[in-house]
């Protein structure tokens, strides 16, 4: 199915960005630059603008049209569903540099890998808009994943979210996710991290997304401590049952 000329030109500027064209800060050519270089309306170019900036990736100013958030957003693991976005998400910290490891055996079993085989570890402590530690959370990409996308085995941030990396570089997208919750006490590391004293109970999401081959894209898994994690469903009731 071809895409709408919105998201084509979405596209368009999120591969310019992604691809160091503009960087953190820098201005975003003007709805009337798009309109003449796409041959669209002004409305047009305002919602491939809105999509980008649900993304996480660009802010608007007054007067001066949209540039290219400063400072890349995360979000804890799991809450996928559809009309969630990674600007509902908050700053981040890397922790370490992304590296081949062994995974523990849950996210072994979620990834479909065999027992020792390695996969990409990437890492990330997600901040409370004050700057507090929010969420520790460990991302872990199957072998093919990350042979054919060098960027997630580098330490910078991907503007782009890794979601959409993958996708736009092997042609595998997310379409459906898994997410287990659990509760627990935090180890002495985590508490350490997230500035709290043990016991302290931590909610646990493992969240794994899969593509249309029902393949596993990514496994992550998050950990936040009691007091800042929630879960609100809000579904409509049948009364006569």
């Amino acid at each position: 199915m071809p895409r709408l000329k919105y998201e084509q030109i979405a596209e368009s500027l999120r591969s310019r960005i992604a691809d160091g064209e503009f960087g953190p800060g820098a201005v975003l050519p003007s709805s009337r630059d798009l309109c003449e270089q796409w041959a669209v309306s002004r409305a047009t170019a305002i919602k491939a603008m809105e999509v980008l900036r649900s993304d996480g990736l660009v802010v608007p100013h007054q007067g001066r049209g949209f540039s290219v958030t400063q400072t890349p957003v995360a979000r804890p693991a799991g809450g996928r569903g559809p009309g969630t976005t990674r600007a509902q998400g908050g700053p981040y910290r890397r922790l370490g540099v992304p590296e081949m490891l062994v995974p523990p055996s849950h996210v072994a079993d979620a990834l479909g890998l065999a027992a020792g085989r390695q996969a990409l570890h990437r890492a990330r402590l997600v901040l409370t808009q004050d700057g507090q530690p929010h969420s520790l959370v460990s991302a872990w990409f199957p072998p093919e994943v990350a042979e054919l996308c060098p960027r997630l085995q580098q330490n910078g941030p991907i503007a782009e979210g890794t979601t959409r990396y993958v996708h736009r570089t092997t042609g595998w997208l997310s379409i459906r996710g898994v997410d287990t919750t659990s509760v627990r006490l935090a180890t002495k590391s985590e508490a350490e991290l997230f500035q709290v004293k043990r016991p302290c109970a931590v909610a646990v999401v493992l969240h794994t997304a899969y593509d249309d081959r029902d393949e596993a894209l990514v496994c992550e898994e998050g950990v936040t401590p009691e007091g800042l994690w929630e879960r609100m469903d809000n579904y409509a009731m049948n009364l006569g049952n």
